[in-house]
């Protein structure tokens, strides 16, 4: 607002700015900065003092620098050509940024979310007469070739439609229908609505969580599933493959949208994450995977301030394609950069510190955060997700610290990377010791419905396996493998078959980087069936280095790397060869 009354700064500390006089101002409210207009937010009120932080580095401000207030909160504009775009912490897209001040940013672009002249082949569906509520669809485009983008009446608007355009082309804020409430008012209705950042959008009702997010990843599908509207933690030190395991996420998933965000990250990576999602065609519809793909990018050296707010802006546009009915996947690498801006902004404003002087308010910010996903029941008639895929960075791969403590108390699904695996080049390093899902009881009548009620017996079986390995091992430190009994030696070999011919996953192979879940059903029959087998020949005082003479643990650990179309044949002459073994001794 131009003609908004001016107050002036009294002091500066980084990003945070203290106005003295600002009385008017609100709590969340805008403010533009400066002669620049550098974006910023009202984040105290402290008596005659109002503190903002700024989005935007703040060098060369001073005191009697004048301070403008928007009259509205922080909000991000919604609408159709969000999708393909590279976005940075508060909404504003980066190539637009580049273009106007090229490959650095410059302070002050204010450059606008959606872009304003490009028109959309709109259908209208509704008619004049129509009542509409809040959330109803009233008309919608092609946004991209495999996302239809729906137009919405806004939140808190419902009443009788009084006016309509005809199907055509229209820009994102042109009118395309006029409502009249009950008490007469008119709102005008188009492609694109704005809402805060920091506030939650309504839906209809909270559904318990019933299908699972199919990630083509096997340590993730077969023992630690998320369900869609989940929320799930990547917990892991440096170079344990938190970044690729992501991405990998939002390759392979079936989620409609992917909405990544690089919060805090190093540019490189977000590069890598850009050029790889370029290249990548969508195995579904054989598209380009970036036109279902939105990306927020805040990286290392971009402002602290907008680094907080990046998670916020990713939430609510991941809300709004939910509430169109779709199910999306929201990657936020990573949580701990955030929470560390957090701590940074914390301290700027002079608040007591907490635990590693992350601020007391940062469980609550957490819960905040993780609670805004889930599996709704959208005002649009449809049902839509979001599920959130958040990445921790624990110094020193401490999972006691307290980004990482307080995240597992709200999500249900951890993915713990370990150091060693990682070291050992065992990717993905999620370790099947310390990870765990809680939504293995709430899928399991999906699982049951389609995959049958075997897919949970080998899954169980895998797991003994892998865990009675695990006891063995600690016995072999001490006095050697040669002296354990061969029923012993068979379950620490049989285990090794598990961990690297079906944990461990090559995310850059052509066949293994994708694994269905038939075909990962499949694979771990063949584990138990040859566990049984050797077993019973074991019991007939065979020993296991007849077996392991024979090739056949080495063949089924390479049984991975087979099309899926020739899987099936490939698993029939495994078993017949097993069972040839079997009859020979």
């Amino acid at each position: 607002m131009d003609n908004a009354p001016a107050y002036k700064i009294y002091g500066v500390n980084g990003p945070v700015v203290t106005v003295r006089g600002g009385r008017t101002l609100s709590m969340a409210e805008t403010v533009y900065v400066g002669g620049e207009r550098l974006i910023g937010e009202v984040v105290g009120l402290r008596g005659g003092e109002t503190v903002i932080q700024v989005y935007e580095d703040t060098s060369g401000l001073a005191p009697g620098v004048a301070v403008h207030a928007s009259g509205a909160p922080m909000t991000v504009a919604l609408g159709p050509g969000l999708m393909g775009r590279i976005f940075d912490g508060i909404a504003r897209p980066l190539k637009e940024i580049e273009a106007a001040g090229g490959f650095f940013m410059r302070r002050g672009i204010n450059a606008a979310t959606l872009d304003k002249n490009k028109k959309w082949d709109v259908e209208i569906n509704a008619r004049a007469g129509d009542f509409l509520n809040a959330g109803g669809i009233f008309a919608s485009c092609a946004e991209t070739p495999v996302v239809r983008h729906y137009a919405l009446v806004p939140p808190g608007v419902c009443g009788t439609v009084v006016s309509v355009v005809p199907s055509g082309s229209y820009t994102a804020d042109d009118t395309l229908i006029e409502i009249k409430d009950e008490s007469g008012k008119i709102f005008a209705c188009g492609l694109s609505q704005d809402w805060p950042i920091r506030r939650a959008r309504p839906f209809a009702l909270r559904r318990p969580p019933d299908a699972p997010l199919i990630t083509g990843q096997r340590v993730i599908d077969a023992f630690f599933p998320v369900a869609k509207g989940g929320c799930a933690a990547i917990p892991g030190p440096f170079g344990a493959g938190k970044t690729i395991t992501q991405h990998q996420l939002a390759k392979w998933s079936d989620a409609d949208i992917i909405v990544y965000i690089g919060c805090g990250e190093r540019g490189n990576e977000m590069t890598e994450a850009l050029e790889e999602f370029a290249k990548l065609t969508d195995p579904r519809n054989g598209e380009p995977m970036l036109s279902r793909t939105v990306f927020i990018a805040n990286t290392s050296d971009m402002p602290v301030a907008a680094r907080e707010a990046s998670i916020y802006t990713g939430m609510t546009m991941a809300e709004y394609y939910r509430d169109m009915g779709y199910h999306v996947a929201l990657m936020a690498d990573s949580t701990s950069r955030w929470a560390e801006a957090l701590r940074e902004i914390s301290g700027r404003l002079e608040e007591m510190p907490a635990e590693e002087g992350f601020p007391a308010y940062l469980p609550s910010r957490l819960a905040e955060f993780y609670e805004r996903a889930g599996c709704m029941d959208v005002h649009s008639g449809k049902i839509g997700s979001v599920t959130v895929i958040g990445a921790v960075s624990p110094q020193g791969a401490d999972f006691s610290e307290p980004v990482t403590q307080n995240t597992k108390r709200f999500v249900s699904c951890f993915w713990a990377l370990d150091r060693q695996l990682a070291y050992a080049r065992h990717f993905p390093a999620i370790n099947w010791i310390s990870s765990y899902s809680e939504y293995l009881t709430v899928l399991s009548p999906w699982h049951n419905d389609n995959l049958g009620p075997k897919f949970a017996e080998l899954r169980a079986a895998c797991m003994r396996l892998l865990h009675e390995e695990l006891k063995l091992m600690e016995i072999v430190k001490l006095i050697g493998a040669d002296v354990l009994p061969d029923d012993q030696k068979l379950i620490i070999e049989c285990a090794r078959v598990i961990r690297l011919g079906f944990l461990q996953q090559n995310a850059y192979h052509e066949l293994d980087a994708y694994t269905p879940l038939k075909k990962q059903i499949e694979m771990m029959d063949v584990y138990v069936t040859l566990y049984d087998r050797a077993k019973s020949l074991v019991e007939r005082s065979v020993p296991v280095s007849r077996l392991t003479e024979t090739g056949i643990f080495d063949r089924i650990v390479r049984m991975k790397y087979e099309k899926n179309e020739t899987f099936e044949k490939y698993k029939n002459e495994i078993e017949e060869t097993v069972t040839k073994i079997m009859n020979e001794n």
